[in-house]
């Protein structure tokens, strides 16, 4: 994968976190925005404190830069006291040096250039006409500083980089048991994107660090990025996902329960730690990935006349080839998570939208006019799933059949 799209790719994942947050991340640039929706400017949730771990340098749990890393915690209040809600931070990945080095000088990074504070919105909200299950539970959001959705254990000494995501990744899940995680009574592991892909890596060992008495799920939004063959017939994903693991020394941290019969490359894929993950899972998933559309499926290396450049920008532009494509990608993904959700214990909501990350934004978390599959919101189905309330499987019709999407449209400069 040609290595400088990825500064603009931040840009996109920088838009996607900072929806959430209500604020455009760039000025007279690419403007991404919600054909009906206003992301989640709408929302009046917290704005929480960073905290930094102080006992991670000695375990060597550093960011890419050798920062502290931290989180963000919002206390729980009332009934939800006693539950955690765990939220791993995404924004992408750095497979080399050279866009390791690009990484360390921004909040995905380094400590030092992340925000003091983070406002809470979606599945972090604080705000019950937000947020009705989750609102008064311990909600932390784990910052995402080492590029490997917390799996590396390395480091490059020339080039001053700590590949440690492992390490962060236990720093802070120790001191989040210190701080009272430990007794909880209910814990629910998620994250979207990067994160919601070291949700599903980390899930089982996340479930092991609590007793057997004790609900511990995993939501995983946007995380499924797909082992698929792009516009011009190569792997994309494949390139990048090996670059990581080979830099970074991933393998080490990937669940054995894959690596026993996979290579480490195969294994960074959520696709194929799915069928053997023990906790129960929810996947929320767009069928038609905008970042994956733009990065993995029609990257500017594949497609060097521009001719899927109209359709990236807007899913309207797309002609029917490029839509036939497209669904091939779909049936993909419904085809990855088949064997999982036929689990009772496992919930799917795969809607056939233009979008990424959808549990964070709180315009297509829970709001009058979100996204919705059965007549349910995303916030429904995931509480319906987790408190076992009723069914937890939502596959959406092939795409442009659903009225209730928020797609995703570029406009100007594309990415």
């Amino acid at each position: 994968m040609a290595m400088g799209s990825w500064p603009l790719l931040a840009l996109l994942l920088g838009f996607l976190a900072g929806a959430a947050r209500g604020s455009e991340p760039w000025a007279n640039d690419t403007r991404v925005y919600s054909t009906n929706a206003n992301s989640g400017s709408g929302s009046n949730g917290a704005f929480v404190a960073l905290t930094l771990i102080q006992s991670a340098a000695a375990k060597g749990a550093v960011c890419l830069d050798g920062s502290l890393p931290g989180y963000h915690l919002h206390r729980g209040s009332g009934s939800g006291s006693n539950n955690w809600l765990v939220n791993l931070e995404g924004g992408g990945w750095c497979n080399d040096v050279k866009s390791c080095v690009f990484r360390k000088g921004s909040r995905r990074g380094s400590s030092n250039h992340m925000e003091r504070q983070l406002q809470f919105t979606g599945i972090m909200s604080n705000r019950p006409e937000e947020n009705p299950d989750f609102y008064n539970w311990n909600r932390v959001k784990v910052r995402y500083c080492d590029g490997g959705s917390f799996t590396g254990d390395g480091a490059d000494a020339a080039s001053g980089l700590y590949f440690r995501g492992q390490r962060i990744w236990q720093a802070a899940m120790d001191d989040l048991m210190a701080q009272g995680m430990r007794s909880a009574s209910q814990a629910l592991l998620s994250g979207c994107s990067a994160g919601g892909a070291s949700a599903i890596l980390h899930c089982d060992e996340f479930n092991g660090m609590f007793p057997s008495n004790t609900r511990v799920k995993c939501l995983a939004d946007a995380g499924m990025f797909l082992d698929s063959v792009d516009i011009a017939g190569r792997r994309e994903m494949r390139e990048l996902f090996n670059g990581i693991v080979r830099l970074q020394g991933s393998g080490r941290s990937l669940p054995r329960s894959c690596t026993s019969r996979m290579d480490k490359t195969s294994c960074f894929f959520p696709q194929n730690v799915l069928p053997n993950i023990q906790t129960p899972t929810f996947i929320v998933n767009t069928a038609y990935d905008v970042w994956q559309l733009q990065e993995s499926l029609a990257p500017k290396t594949a497609d060097p006349q521009g001719l899927w450049q109209r359709c990236k920008q807007n899913y309207a532009s797309c002609n029917s080839n490029q839509l036939q494509f497209l669904n091939g990608f779909r049936n993909e993904m419904l085809n990855a998570v088949k064997g999982f959700s036929a689990s009772g214990q496992n919930g799917v909501f795969i809607n056939s939208c233009f979008a990424h990350c959808q549990s964070e934004r709180q315009d297509t978390w829970y709001s009058s006019n979100s996204p919705r599959l059965g007549n349910k919101r995303i916030a429904e189905a995931v509480g319906d799933w987790f408190f076992e309330r009723g069914n937890a499987k939502y596959t959406d019709c092939a795409y442009p059949c659903d009225g209730t999407c928020h797609h995703l449209v570029f406009k100007g400069r594309h990415l």
